[in-house]
């Protein structure tokens, strides 16, 4: 058995002043398959999400072969270097029970929360990636990390509530320096300084919680229930100022990017979207890598997507509805021209954590992502036939390479499978017509 220890230090002197350096992560630290430290410790396995708007178009997107090694129809041809890596499930159904179909908003909201809104602003539960987070993002930097590549600080899939979106970063300048800036927490840097704003900010919250306990004694029970709620979110913001009182461990595979000086073209033009997202996809990467955060959400358009294609006059959402259905095509052109340059990006975003090496296999293996859309057919705003995806192997707990026959099965099978995986105790997830306590068993190892 190995001797060294993944918290082992070299020990040295600097200037009259004791320094030391972690070791990076080496190949002794970890079990015989490289999935596990050395000791037992499971590698973490963190949680991702991917949106894009309008759905897709049945008859060249909807592979003909279920299972392994599926054919890749022409309007997501592209995904070919990441077959393997992915699940494709489709045929799914997100039910709207008694409320109206709320065109380009029910069918997301579903995916994300189990529930069917009853109007446009309504989010009726936190969405998935909240719930997880407060699972498993509670000891890192950044509890979640939400972007978009649309620009926009309103494109995001992610809620605490109806009342509370995350907004998501929008800028790759903005963006890398709150994730790369000065207040970086290099785990490969020779030496650790706590941050001194962090110290201060610790010291008020203890204050605050010892008053919290205080308060206990002395309300009601409802308000005692409030209090709960409200010392658990301390709680967990004091997790988060812990660990950044502590050195990081060493991670071999952290690297600060190299800094963004200014902010690419804005604008909706394929082109433009494609820079940022891959630009926003790379920080993400980067971050978990770095384990600053092991819950991610990234928007590749709103659901009514607004990306305009160069020299055509209609922007994606517009297009759905207004384009004739070429009769020899059998599908509208421009619009699946839209949806390519979406699965491009898909295909990006999925590439990008199998470039990042982690214990014997990838960033990727170590995680798993989901991606969703707010309509099947978007042409019609349909909610049946709606795709998804997965990514990742999750610590090995999920196949990958399937094409899935959901079977008309409510689309939240996904949500409550992710749940499940994440370490959610919980025996359904959904609401009406939308719950659920059936996983997608056949993408489970």
């Amino acid at each position: 058995m190995s001797k060294l220890s993944r918290r082992r230090v070299l020990k040295g002197m600097m200037g009259g002043v004791a320094v030391t350096v972690g070791l990076p992560l080496l190949d002794c630290f970890l079990n015989d398959n490289g999935t596990a430290w050395a000791n037992g410790e499971p590698m973490p396995v963190r949680f991702g999400t991917w949106g894009w708007g309008l759905g897709m178009n049945k008859g060249i997107f909807v592979p003909q072969k279920l299972g392994a090694g599926f054919d890749l129809p022409e309007e997501i041809a592209m995904l070919a270097p990441v077959r393997d890596h992915i699940n494709l499930i489709t045929n799914t159904q997100a039910y709207r029970d008694n409320y109206q179909n709320l065109c380009h908003y029910t069918g997301w909201v579903i995916s994300r929360t189990g529930s069917a809104p009853k109007d446009q602003k309504d989010i009726p539960n936190e969405t998935i990636d909240v719930t997880i987070a407060n699972q498993i993002g509670r000891s890192t930097r950044f509890k979640s990390l939400t972007a978009t590549a649309t620009g926009d600080v309103r494109s995001t899939y992610s809620y605490d509530n109806v009342n509370t979106p995350n907004p998501p970063e929008w800028s790759p300048l903005q963006f890398y320096t709150r994730l790369f800036g000065p207040e970086f927490p290099d785990p490969n840097a020779p030496t650790f300084t706590p941050d001194p704003h962090v110290m201060a900010r610790r010291s008020v919250l203890t204050g605050v919680m010892d008053q919290t306990k205080g308060l206990m004694k002395q309300v009601g029970a409802a308000d005692r229930e409030r209090l709960d709620q409200y010392f658990t979110g301390l709680r967990h913001l004091e997790l988060q100022f812990d660990q950044r009182l502590e050195k990081p461990k060493p991670i071999a595979s952290c690297r600060r990017p190299t800094a963004i000086e200014k902010d690419p073209p804005m604008g909706l033009d394929a082109e433009a979207v494609a820079v940022r997202h891959r630009m926003m996809t790379d920080l993400l990467v980067m971050a978990v890598a770095c384990d600053q955060t092991r819950v991610f959400n990234m928007a590749y358009s709103n659901a009514s997507a607004s990306t305009i294609k160069p020299g055509f006059e209609k922007p994606h959402h517009t297009d759905t509805h207004e384009e004739p259905v070429d009769q020899k095509l059998g599908y509208q052109p421009n619009a699946s021209w839209f949806t390519r340059r979406a699965m491009e990006s898909w295909a990006y975003y999925v590439e990008a954590f199998t470039k990042v090496k982690e214990g014997s296999g990838t960033l990727l293996d170590n995680m798993m992502i989901i991606g969703t859309t707010d309509h099947g057919y978007a042409r019609v705003h349909s909610l049946d036939g709606m795709p998804q995806f997965t990514a990742g192997k999750a610590g090995g707990k999920l196949k990958t390479g399937l094409h899935i026959d959901a079977n008309n099965t409510p689309g939240t099978r996904l949500g409550y499978t992710a749940l499940r995986l994440m370490g959610v105790d919980t025996p359904s997830w959904g609401v009406n017509s939308n719950n659920t306590s059936k996983e997608l068993t056949e993408i489970l190892a």
